[in-house]
């Protein structure tokens, strides 16, 4: 396992993440396909085996049965000293008023219920999973500030918006003295590459951690275009990513799986070593649900992709809708 600073900070983070909100309850939330405890542990278990030191989850996936199940694993797996814990905070969580957003105090509610779900005193990467549109970016910042100096936190990071917002909060944070974002976790992959317009020059500039979300596109760069599973069967929001494009999305996938043959690896290692290659990113989340998606993780870190090869990945590209993201 490789590791890299996350952005402009000290902390050491593996250049792989592991995504966890494949483990959850299934009766719990929107996601009828996630694993139970049972079915999670052994992967939060390998993950760890490998090297990886890196855990994202969110308060809302399925209802914070991800954050009570991941707390566990770690704790009973690991040193929490030696881990990276991430989360995330926005999201509806009960019915009735202030039940999500990014209000003070919804933030100030929700690090608490965080905290007691993972089972932990502090949070290593506690992150805004969208933007809030209906509360002032300077009580978001001011609030976030305040979950850091209280110990809560350890550092705050943002997740997809648009480049102009992510800039605002930035400026906000700087003009108070108040606690910086570290780190970007955005949409990008070879099916959705809107993000090299402004959003990664910008974190360069910035020396912001990016810590990309669907590396392989919910799956899709794995496997023949009109191959499902039982999540992308399931799958309303990931359908709702790529049907406008579907054609030229195609002869993306296409290309991967050539260059994946022609080096006699899995396609899974081939996009996410692109995404591994692309600055500045810090450490792709994967999702997995079966052993190999970790071991292909792990063994794209080898792969060094050729200018040429990069160039046939990126060719049949055609540009996408920019999404802030819903």
């Amino acid at each position: 396992m490789d590791y890299v600073k996350l952005g402009n900070t000290g902390l050491d983070v593996s250049r792989i993440a592991l995504g966890c909100m494949s483990y959850g309850d299934p009766e719990r939330g929107v996601h009828k396909w996630t694993l139970n405890e049972e079915q999670s542990r052994p992967f939060i278990k390998k993950a760890l085996d490998l090297g990886i030191n890196f855990f994202d989850t969110a308060n809302a996936y399925q209802g914070g049965s991800s954050e009570v199940i991941v707390g566990k694993a770690l704790k009973e797996y690991a040193n929490r000293d030696d881990v990276v814990i991430a989360t995330k905070v926005y999201m509806t969580m009960r019915e009735g008023r202030n039940a999500g957003g990014l209000s003070r105090k919804a933030i100030m509610t929700e690090i608490d219920h965080s905290l007691r779900r993972l089972g932990t005193d502090y949070i290593d990467l506690y992150q805004i999973h969208r933007w809030d549109y209906n509360t002032p970016i300077e009580e978001t910042m001011e609030a976030l500030h305040d979950v850091v100096k209280a110990g809560k936190a350890r550092y705050i990071g943002a997740s997809s918006m648009y480049t102009w917002q992510f800039q605002k909060a930035l400026y906000t944070a700087e003009r108070h003295g108040w606690t910086r974002f570290v780190s970007m976790q955005n949409y990008l992959n070879l099916l959705y590459r809107e993000e090299e317009r402004e959003m990664l020059p910008f974190c360069t500039e910035e020396k912001i951690g990016v810590i990309p979300w669907s590396p392989l596109a919910r799956g899709r760069l794995t496997r023949d275009w009109d191959t499902t599973s039982t999540r992308s069967e399931n799958d309303t929001f990931g359908k709702s990513l790529y049907e406008a494009t579907a054609a030229t999305d195609r002869k993306v996938v296409e290309a991967v799986k050539e260059i994946a043959e022609n080096r006699g690896v899995s396609r899974a290692q081939v996009a996410l070593a692109w995404v591994l290659q692309k600055q500045p990113v810090s450490a792709p989340i994967i999702g997995a649900t079966k052993e190999h998606h970790l071991t292909d993780a792990v063994a794209a870190l080898e792969i060094k992709l050729t200018p040429d090869e990069i160039e046939q990945l990126e060719k049949p590209y055609i540009p996408h809708q920019v999404k802030g993201f819903v």
